[in-house]
């Protein structure tokens, strides 16, 4: 059965790390005309950029996409994609993926599945990915997200630190690192934006954690393959940039 889903894509201009991100090349296409190109690949009835730039609108017009400006104060994608929301009259029960612009390589399917994932779920108020996690230094890179879930898949905690920890200073047996894509149904998206930043969340720089912070229940879906890279530094641009052959 097909999940009537839709995705919005946030793409911020300034990055501390990368400026101008979503429009640095990746094989002379910019990054979010791949992020774009995913999302098209998909079974998703609607797709738009949701930035706050207009020079990212006017490149997703010439590639044939549709944008929407936002706000330039959004703290987070989350708050972007729900003035998105707004803006365009969502229906509360729709279910949104949250795409980031700028995760590179991800495969449809994944997107798909995210989405049928929080439609039969329905006690859950989000959801979302992860991957097991097979080598020490994905385990230590605070760059990698870990996830922690319990035996309902509910998600306990999300950490750039190495969770949960191995007292020898092993790897773990049972550690995921999340694919930071999210499913929400509108009405609980728009209930989300209206919490206060917890200070877990602004210590760890993870805007899921406000969800937890405040009761919200995630469930984690364990996939086995995941490609994706998540565009932060000029490091992971070049991988991408290989990965593709350019």
């Amino acid at each position: 059965m097909t999940t009537n889903f839709s995705i919005i894509i946030p793409a911020r201009y300034n990055s501390t790390r990368l400026p101008g991100k979503p429009l640095l090349l990746i094989n002379n296409k910019p990054l979010i005309q791949h992020v774009f190109e995913t999302a098209s690949a998909t079974e998703a009835k609607k797709i738009i950029i949701a930035t706050d730039n207009d020079k990212i609108c006017n490149k997703v017009e010439l590639f044939g996409g549709k944008a929407i400006l936002t706000s330039a104060s959004h703290e987070s994608g989350t708050d972007r994609i729900a003035e998105a929301v707004e803006k365009l009259n969502f229906n509360d029960e729709e279910i949104i993926i949250n795409l980031q612009g700028d995760e590179f390589g991800l495969s449809p399917s994944l997107i798909n599945k995210l989405a049928s994932n929080l439609s039969e779920n329905k006690d859950f108020d989000a959801a979302t990915l992860c991957k097991r996690i097979d080598n020490i230094n994905e385990y230590t890179d605070p760059n990698i997200v870990k996830v922690v879930f319990n035996s309902k898949n509910k998600a306990l905690y999300f950490s750039r630190s190495p969770i949960p920890i191995d007292r020898n200073g092993n790897l773990p047996n049972e550690v995921y690192k999340h694919i930071g894509i999210y499913a929400y149904r509108v009405e609980y998206l728009k209930k989300i934006t209206n919490f206060e930043k917890c200070e877990i969340e602004i210590s760890e720089q993870l805007e899921q954690l406000r969800i937890i912070y405040n009761d919200g229940k995630i469930h984690l879906d364990i996939v086995e393959e995941a490609s994706n890279i998540g565009i932060d530094t000029e490091e992971d641009l070049e991988i991408a940039r290989s990965y593709r052959g350019n």
